[in-house]
């Protein structure tokens, strides 16, 4: 990379700092009617922290250790940029972890002042990290949440979100006269005004897509509704059908079209494509009015009414179903009242995709939740009746922030440039709230003090929820990067669980591994016919398939998919057709 002209630099940096002015001054005085309160520590960041500075320098020794290491491989950073920059080949005193995409440009490997600038943040960020987590005497939720905190501040120091430490901005801002940083500011403060003062980043070219048009387009008809769920029955497009109708049930945290993006990489049309009538749950999008729906509401008006429908609909005595995420957290509650009820044949087989049930090693989300927390999330939602969608998509996107936060950051406000169309993008910006009575009674039973896995821990419509009385057959896919729901904490239901359970492991992440089309031929899964007590031995003795899970679900479904049968159109079932899918409970948006 040719370094920029001073002269020319510092003419468009004055530029920009003009134009600048004006529009915060502008943007300042249209805030000015709805100034916000400095927020306090909900998180309560603040006591974890101390305790870890309190912890750490009760032995100074190890800090000190720490210290000199940085300086000797500070030393040898140094060594090494002064003979690369008398010519020499030198071997890179630290390297960014495969897959970190933050340094692709090619200047920070051939130029050696950027060289030196990343070598120099990965060995201060990997001290920093280092130190806090070699800290001792901490408990197990304290360490997590000082370890998870500090890898965002590192993650946000990265000279890459800096736009004089970013050899890609500085071109892009000389090239452009400072054009880039002019727009980026635009986008920046459009995206303050469209969070009300609070940073919403847009993600994607969200005027690129409709819902019902171009995504979530699969045609059916919504054939029932009460007041959480919206009953989709999709048209069928083989000549004959499986006689036992798929029930689906996505997560009422996010929009189901997940599973119906674009026909390419729609599960529900693929599904539809292999024989079977398909119903998706659409969960209502809720205000302040549903606040006191609980979680054994959502189960009654949930799973529990569609597979009433369902039946109802198509004349089966019983019906195949599917849990994604907390769908299926839903699905193993509902399985378990029903057998408790005796009312279990009513379910012929339970698809688990990306599912908890056993809550004690869930992942990073589990920083989020502690006694604490949870009083000030449940003091805001009793408030508003609910848990605002925009807040849910934050914690998400912390859980990824170099790909959901700062990636955007880059491309957006430092180079200036739109969002790109992306429709699982478009998706993840597309927000959904949580009724507030439903939410406290998740957070605290299952994450924090997980009720679930015990018989009888939770109780929902005056039944105690025993899992060990599941006897429905079960597939359950998990995905090995998942963030959200990993895999080792998922495969803990197969050992609850008293029906047989076959697991299946997918590459990739919570997302990307489970809408993985056959015709994309990509990433591979993982099976064993042999049950273990323990994931990683049932991993270490597991066969590795490549292409997708959805061709070796089907062939499990199938035997318990009944005999062919007429199709059945949705517009001519003992249902009444309502709407065209997608419907409209899913088109209410949070703005």
């Amino acid at each position: 990379m040719k370094m920029p002209d001073p002269a020319e630099l510092t003419k468009a940096m004055t530029g920009i700092a003009e134009r600048s002015q004006r529009l915060v001054s502008e943007f300042l005085a249209r805030q000015s009617q709805n100034p916000e309160v400095a927020a306090n520590d909900p998180l309560n960041l603040g006591e974890a922290f101390l305790e870890m500075t309190t912890r750490l320098m009760a032995d100074p020794t190890k800090l000190v250790e720490a210290q000199m290491n940085l300086w000797q491989d500070y030393m040898q950073l140094w060594t090494n940029t002064a003979r690369r920059m008398m010519g020499e080949e030198t071997e890179p005193v630290v390297k960014p972890e495969p897959g970190d995409r933050r340094f692709k440009d090619e200047t920070w490997q051939d130029n050696e002042v950027f060289d030196f600038i990343k070598q120099s943040y990965l060995l201060s960020s990997r001290f920093v990290q280092d130190v806090v987590h070699g800290t001792e005497g901490l408990d197990e939720h304290t360490r997590d949440k000082v370890d998870f905190f500090t890898k965002q501040y590192v993650d946000a120091m990265a000279p890459t979100n800096f736009a004089m430490t970013n050899p890609e901005v500085l071109r892009a801002t000389v090239e452009s006269g400072g054009e880039n940083l002019v727009k980026g500011l635009e986008h920046l403060l459009e995206d303050l005004e469209r969070g009300g003062g609070k940073l919403r980043i847009t993600m994607t070219d969200e005027s690129a897509f409709t819902v019902g048009e171009n995504v979530a387009a699969t045609p059916g008809q919504v054939v029932y509704q009460n007041d959480l769920i919206q009953l989709i029955q999709y048209t069928p497009t083989t000549e004959k059908v499986r006689e036992t109708p798929l029930v689906i049930v996505p997560p009422w945290i996010n929009k189901f079209y997940i599973l119906d993006l674009r026909p390419k990489n729609s599960f529900i049309k693929w599904a539809v494509d292999q024989g079977n009538t398909v119903f998706v749950i659409s969960w209502v999008n809720p205000n302040e009015k549903l606040a006191k729906k609980s979680f054994e509401d959502y189960m009654l008006e949930g799973p529990l009414s569609a597979i009433e429908q369902a039946k109802k609909q198509t004349g089966a005595d019983t019906v195949n179903m599917v849990g994604y995420c907390l769908g299926g957290t839903l699905l193993a509650s509902t399985l378990a009242y029903l057998a408790a009820k005796g009312e279990d044949e009513q379910v012929a087989s339970a698809t688990f995709l990306t599912t908890l049930t056993d809550f004690e090693k869930a992942g990073d989300l589990k920083v989020f939740i502690d006694d604490d927390q949870l009083k000030s999330l449940e003091h805001k939602m009793d408030e508003a009746g609910y848990l605002d969608g925009a807040e849910m998509a934050t914690t998400f996107n912390m859980l990824r922030a170099n790909d959901l936060i700062w990636s955007f950051v880059i491309n957006n406000y430092l180079l200036g440039k739109d969002p790109f169309p992306f429709d699982l993008l478009y998706w993840n910006s597309d927000s959904t709230r949580m009724p507030a009575a439903m939410h406290k009674f998740y957070l605290r039973n299952m994450y924090l003090e997980n009720k679930l896995r015990e018989p009888g821990g939770i109780e929902l419509a005056g039944v105690p929820i025993d899992l060990g009385k599941i006897k429905t057959p079960i597939y359950m896919l998990s995905t090995r990067e998942d963030h959200i729901a990993p895999w080792v904490a998922t495969y803990e239901l197969t050992n609850l669980v008293s029906g047989k359970a076959k697991f299946v492991l997918s590459a990739s992440g919570h997302i990307a591994g489970v809408v993985n089309p056959p015709v994309s031929n990509k990433y591979c899964y993982w099976t064993n016919s042999r049950k273990a007590k323990t994931p990683e031995t049932w991993l270490k003795n597991a066969q590795q398939n490549e292409g997708s899970w959805w061709t070796d679900w089907d062939a499990w479904l199938k035997p318990m998919a009944g005999k062919e049968v007429e199709p059945r159109d949705p517009t001519k079932g003992k249902l009444k057709a309502i709407e065209p899918a997608p419907g409209s409970y899913v088109k209410t948006r949070v703005v």
